[in-house]
This record gives structure tokens, C-alpha cells and sequence, in this order.
């Protein structure tokens, strides 16, 4: 059975895992878009390493005060004191840097808060236990509002999609009234030819009506001037 100083090294190996992974996610951040569902997820995930590092080395301080004082010598135990205090100032650090990019973009989302500044006052006096709660705090209501905003976001994809549906249904009901001019003034342009074609009949017709009074009236008077001839 492994002894408590191996398990202690171990976990501190582990940690320092951690933290090589965190480090990794935090220089693939700048990859990423500023703001989106991938974003916010990765950022999530992100802050959820942070925290259980934090939670380890918190551990690993206390289980390294508890180990009695004869299982180590003064040395590794003042090397590992110093390994510890490397990764609480990298843990630290890269909260920050974690800190200071969602606040961006929060800012970008939301606009400019007071939030961070209130945070730092927040954290002011607290040990590593009271920051380590009032990081999971923080990252519980910077949860609560992105649960706000998806909501927000969701009920703005659906008035969206009715805008986008009743715009669909007028532009099928212009097309079907433009289809109906369409017949229609077919059908008017068929009449309008109809109507020249009985005009140019009636103006023949009336020609030929003029005509034939005509001759006939040329007639009436050539018989009225051959009896007037004849009888005088």
C-alpha cells in the first residue's frame, strides 16, 4: 500500500497535469470566435478545470501539512512547498486571464459591467478556501445569466422563425395574386383583339351599306331624268 507522501506525489502530478491542460485551453482560446455557443461551452469547460485545480491544490496544501515530519526530510518537504506555491501562482494566474477574457466578452454581449470590479472587492480578505468559493459563486451566476441570455437568444429564434413563416406565406400569397393579374390580363388582351376584329367587320360593313345607297340613289335619279326627258 502506497504510503501518504507517494500518494501526495501522485496527486500533485495529476494537478500539474491539470494545469498543463488548462494552460493549452487558454492559448487555444485566442482560436475561437468572440462570442457563440462553441465559445460559451468552451469557456465553461475552461473555468470547471480552473476550479477542480484549485480544489487539488487546496488539498494537496493540506494534506501536505499533514504529513509527519519524519516520513520526508526538510528538503522535499521544502520542495514540495515550493512546487505547491508554482502551481497556486500559475492556478492564480490563469484564473485571471480567464477572468479577464469572459469579461470581454460579456462586455461584447451585454455591455460594459461593474461586475469584475465588484468581484475584486468581493475577493478582498478571503483566504484560499474563501476564494475558492466565491469562484464557484461567481461561476454560478455567470451560469444563471448565460441561462438568461440562451433564453433570450431561444425566444428570439422563434419570434425569428413566426416573422420568417408569416413572411413566407405573403410572398406565396403575392405570387398567387401576381399569377391572377397575369390571367387576367391575358384574358383582356384576347377581348381587346376580339373587339378590333368585330371593329374592322362593322367599319366593311358600313362601307358596303354606303356604297350600295349609293348606286341606288344614282339610279333613282337617272330614272327621274330619263321620264323627265321622256315626257317633255
Amino acid at each position: 500500500m502506497a504510503s501518504p507522501a507517494d500518494l501526495w506525489v501522485k496527486e500533485c502530478g495529476e494537478a500539474s497535469r491539470l494545469a498543463d491542460e488548462v494552460s493549452k485551453m487558454l492559448s487555444e482560446r485566442g482560436s475561437l470566435p468572440p462570442s457563440g455557443p462553441e465559445t460559451q461551452r468552451f469557456l465553461s469547460g475552461l473555468r470547471r478545470r480552473i476550479t477542480i485545480l484549485g480544489t487539488r491544490l487546496g488539498k494537496l496544501e493540506a494534506d501536505l501539512a499533514s504529513l509527519p515530519r519524519k516520513s520526508i526530510s526538510d528538503k522535499e518537504m521544502h520542495k514540495r512547498h515550493e512546487l505547491l506555491s508554482n502551481l497556486r501562482a500559475r492556478e492564480k494566474q490563469m484564473a485571471s486571464a480567464l477572468n479577464m477574457s469572459y469579461a470581454a466578452d460579456r462586455e461584447d454581449l451585454l455591455g460594459s459591467s461593474k461586475g469584475t470590479v465588484d468581484e475584486v472587492k468581493r475577493a478582498t480578505g478571503l483566504d484560499n478556501q474563501g476564494i475558492v468559493g466565491l469562484q464557484r459563486q461567481i461561476m454560478r451566476e455567470q451560469d444563471e445569466g448565460l441561462e438568461k441570455l440562451e433564453e433570450t437568444v431561444y425566444s428570439t429564434k422563434h419570434i425569428a422563425l413566426a416573422v420568417n413563416e408569416e413572411l413566407n406565406l405573403h410572398t406565396r400569397l403575392i405570387d398567387t395574386l401576381d399569377q391572377r393579374v397575369e390571367d387576367t390580363d391575358s384574358r383582356l388582351q384576347r377581348v381587346q383583339k376580339r373587339l378590333a376584329i368585330l371593329n374592322k367587320r362593322n367599319k366593311a360593313g358600313c362601307s358596303c351599306m354606303c356604297l350600295l345607297l349609293s348606286v341606288l340613289a344614282i339610279v333613282i335619279l337617272a330614272v327621274i331624268a330619263w321620264m323627265l326627258l321622256k315626257y317633255l
